[in-house]
């Protein structure tokens, strides 16, 4: 009795608020406290134009100003940078050009383990400010650092990365200031377009839902290549532009060209210690970082054993860590070309040769395995392939008819001769054209074409990196098999390229070679992803396929919030279903 009592004493109650919130006793104003940045249509997804540095052009004029200024002013000297505050240490080095290894182009210092521990300090100190700042002043930092590479500083980023990484014009322009102006302008256009997606808010009188993008807990390592330097442009600020702070450890044969993009980087705004400049011993920093409990990712491209090194060290100190650092990670490939009996003998011949040999195949996406069928090898393909690439010049890039420089250091060249010495006793392959290196002025390996007759000899197993081109020539007959041989050789998987006209056959090579790589090419190179048109990276040892020049790789970078606001406030205990009405007395 008592039961039914109170229940009816319930209902009467809930009645009694039912009718209350009908004549508008409990409605209240859906006004947000959350600031959530907008969509701006001021950005433009446009790629950078490649200036063609044409004999008597503007920027030709420049760009040989700033070659003379950097090889006859006296040699630049890069601090290390934490905060604003400069430093210097015992451990001084030179960067040399590799084409004349005997003129040094900067004089640096390494950063030792009290050095670097500052420098994450600082940038955990650095992050409660720079998180603070609202999206659309980050956007307008980094408009102005594309504006500034552009037209102030484009001449000195291509002029810099000749040099210091013996690049030519075309090679410097395309890396230097296409790339990382893209790289620059285009992530701000990204994250810009992140904001349009708000979840969906039913009824926004009563509830409202929001996506907001913050960084990750902790600072982030970025640990970039020689090779590109948009590359280091991209891993250093892309973490930034997304809320964090950044260790960046640029390569020390790089460090000219990065420099120069740290200065441009803080001419156009960014905080001091967003991006803390802190050249270092490979070693030093990974283990020195990763032993901090701080530490919310890793953004690095180089060798497969330096990222599985990184990755170990992280799972070794995981129950330590706050978080659960992000990974990223981009290693290089043992990238080809397939050719079919149908595709088109100069566009092979072309593209084999661009992306085999232009800056000494020391791209990651390198053409260094070509699979071509014993019908147009012998008929057409082998003669044009060798008689072009003997005709290549090599040498010093300020040349302008040279194809090709030196490779980037001692190391690099012992590295690839070595794989020549192998290739020159192996009675399984053939040298067919260059096969010599020479260190005397500059670290020179000639463009070299080696057929092999054993598709699993090693030079088609392991990464090069450098002007070696590995030829097998499969029978006709045995297509499919050949097919077979360009993903089970190697455990790489970045850039492939298939040639042909039959259809037919290009969906069916397609189908099978789709996990071969992460950028695949149809009649074309395997070299040349531009931003915003072919987001670059690929799966298995080539790295963990995050997409740089794309809306993706941003996210890498965030931890989002979500957040839900009511309006209208909640009374109710009982769901409908269970029969019972009734309130929160």
């Amino acid at each position: 009795m008592l039961i039914i009592l109170r229940l009816q004493l319930l209902r009467k109650f809930s009645s009694s608020i039912a009718k209350r919130k009908i004549n508008g006793h409990n409605k209240c104003q859906a006004t947000s406290i959350v600031n959530v940045p907008k969509f701006s249509s001021e950005f433009e997804l446009k790629n950078e134009p490649i200036l063609e540095y044409q004999p008597g052009s503007k920027e030709l004029t420049n760009l040989e100003e700033a070659l003379k200024q950097i090889q006859c002013n006296q040699v630049e000297e890069i601090p290390i940078v934490i905060v604003g505050k400069e430093f210097k240490t015992s451990y001084e080095r030179s960067q040399v050009m590799p084409h004349q290894h005997h003129q040094s182009i900067a004089k640096y210092y390494l950063a030792d383990e009290t050095i670097i521990n500052k420098g994450i300090r600082s940038a955990l100190e650095a992050k409660s400010k720079w998180e603070r700042v609202d999206i659309k002043s980050r956007l307008a930092i980094w408009q102005k650092a594309a504006d500034l590479m552009a037209t102030k500083y484009r001449a000195q980023l291509v002029a810099t990365t000749m040099l210091g990484q013996s690049k030519t014009i075309y090679q410097a322009e395309i890396d230097a200031a296409a790339e990382l102006i893209d790289f620059m302008r285009m992530n701000a256009g990204f994250l810009n377009e992140l904001l349009q997606y708000q979840p969906i808010s039913v009824d926004e009188k009563t509830l409202k839902n929001h996506l907001l993008w913050r960084g990750l807990d902790g600072f982030v390592a970025a640990i970039s290549p020689f090779n590109f330097t948009a590359i280091g442009g991209n891993l250093a600020y892309t973490p930034a532009l997304m809320g964090n702070t950044v260790l960046w450890k640029p390569s020390d044969s790089a460090i000219l060209s990065s420099w120069l993009i740290f200065k441009i980087m803080r001419e156009a705004g960014l905080p001091d210690g967003v991006v803390n400049f802190i050249p270092a011993e490979g070693a030093v920093f990974g283990n020195t970082v990763t032993y901090s409990s701080n530490l919310g990712g890793i953004n690095f491209t180089g060798s497969v054993a330096t990222f599985q090194t990184l990755w170990k060290l992280v799972a070794k100190y995981l129950p330590f860590y706050k978080t659960f650092p992000r990974l990223s990670g981009e290693c290089g490939g043992k990238n080809y070309h397939f050719v079919h009996a149908s595709a088109d003998v100069d566009t092979v011949v072309a593209a084999t040769i661009r992306s085999a040999f232009e800056y000494g195949g020391q791209k990651c996406s390198a053409c260094s395995r070509l699979y071509v069928p014993a019908s147009l090898w012998e008929s057409s393909i082998k003669k044009s392939l060798c008689e072009e690439t003997s005709h290549l010049l090599m040498g010093d890039v300020c040349n302008y008819e040279t194809f090709l420089g030196a490779v980037i250091d001692d190391k690099a060249f012992l590295r690839i001769k070595k794989y020549l010495d192998l290739a020159k006793t192996n009675p399984q392959c053939d040298v067919l054209v260059g096969g010599r290196c020479s260190n005397l002025r500059g670290y020179f390996i000639e463009p070299t074409i080696v057929k092999c007759h054993d598709p699993h000899d090693v030079l088609f197993k392991e990464e090069i990196f450098g002007p070696l081109l590995s030829v097998y020539v499969y029978k006709d007959s045995e297509l499919l098999q050949a097919l077979d041989l360009v993903e089970s050789t190697t455990k790489y998987a970045l850039t492939g390229s298939i040639f042909a006209q039959d259809e037919k056959f290009l969906k069916q090579a397609f189908e099978k070679l789709h996990s071969s790589a992460g950028n695949l090419y149809i009649n074309d190179k395997s070299t040349g992803a531009v931003v915003g048109q072919q987001p670059f990276g690929g799966s298995k040892l080539s790295g963990t396929n995050d997409k740089p020049g794309s809306p993706f790789y941003l996210l890498r970078w965030s931890s989002p919030l979500t957040v839900k606001e009511t309006f209208v406030p909640q009374r109710e205990i009982y769901y409908p279903y269970m029969g019972i009405e009734g309130n929160c007395i």
